[in-house]
């Protein structure tokens, strides 16, 4: 029988941990489906790594890794599929929003032969209108980067073990799963789920940390920002011909005035295009010095299944 394994990354999750863990056992034994469940806590600042241990110790299928640190929700996903045992891996977020038993649906859509099976939002649940906009903005854009509609997308999926394989081949620091899921290609299909209610905490995600999340993954996955400087450059050039030729005229006409209101607004127009320009190829050049330190994409503290020392849960 085909192992499933299920990557769940957590992030101070404390409450919900034994009942994320129930949940998905009991609906993956219901079907008969060989699993196990791979936590990994992401530098958590709660008891969400003891919850793991404790829910290790009690179910054989449930096992734990646990970061030194916080190194974000990509990094706990790419950790947690190279630490995977299974011919298939499914990754669902600890909250249970995106529902488990959709996860049967994608395990016997793989058994057909789909090498990625993607969790599609039917709709996004309750967000604020603000956040909708900047979801949808963002997803427009990367939609157009990777010429596949991520409108709906999530980083809910069902993910055949050649396909694992190949993300984990993938040396950038940078890592943004729900595009490089999709870029790899392979044989792909949908299953639409709809967003549940979270039932503890809260979401980890604040506005600032949405946004960083939008400009670190489009810069790490495309150039379209630096393709901008050149367009707002040929833009700039053209106001120029335009004021020059207007210029021109008024000085053979003989009604030229001096326009210092004219030549400010100009300067400050171009002195600030150029400050955003450099702004953005800096970011570019800081990006690229994350990637030539060559520096781990996480670090693993301790898991259940040995005895390596455990790290202190901070309070």
């Amino acid at each position: 029988m085909s192992l499933l394994s299920v990557v769940v990354p957590a992030y101070n999750e404390q409450d919900i941990i034994e009942k994320t863990a129930s949940v998905i056992s009991e609906i993956l034994i219901a079907e008969n489906i060989d699993f196990e469940i791979l936590f990994v806590n992401d530098g958590s600042r709660d008891t969400t790594w003891k919850k793991i241990q404790q829910s290790a110790e009690r179910n054989p299928r449930v096992r734990g890794i646990c970061f030194s640190r916080n190194f974000g929700k990509e990094s706990a996903i790419l950790a947690g599929l190279s630490e995977s045992k299974g011919d298939c891996c499914a990754v669902i977020d600890c909250d249970l929003q995106q529902p488990p038993e959709i996860m049967v649906q994608m395990y016997r859509l793989w058994e057909q032969g789909y090498k990625v099976v993607n969790g599609v939002k039917a709709s996004r649940g309750k967000e604020s209108a603000m956040h909708r906009l900047a979801a949808k903005a963002f997803y427009s854009v990367m939609s157009a980067i990777v010429k596949i509609d991520m409108t709906k997308a999530s980083d809910y999926k069902l993910l055949d073990r050649e396909v694992v394989e190949a993300l984990l081949q993938m040396p950038e620091r940078n890592y943004f799963f729900r595009a490089l899921s999709e870029w790899v290609g392979y044989r792909s299909t949908s299953v639409e789920y709809e967003v549940a209610e979270r039932e503890y905490g809260t979401s980890k995600w604040s506005t600032r940390a949405l946004i960083k999340y939008a400009v670190t993954n489009i810069t790490s996955f495309s150039s379209l920002p630096l393709n901008f400087i050149t367009v707002l450059g040929v833009l700039v050039f053209l106001i120029a011909v335009v004021f020059g030729v207007i210029a021109l005229v008024q000085y053979f006409c003989g009604t030229a005035v001096e326009g210092f209101t004219t030549v400010i607004l100009l300067l400050l127009l171009i002195g600030s295009i150029i400050m955003i320009s450099l702004g953005i190829i800096g970011y570019y050049i800081s990006k690229i010095y994350e990637e030539i330190k060559q520096r781990p994409k996480f670090l693993i503290a301790a898991r259940t299944d040995t005895d390596t020392k455990q790290p202190k849960e901070k309070e």
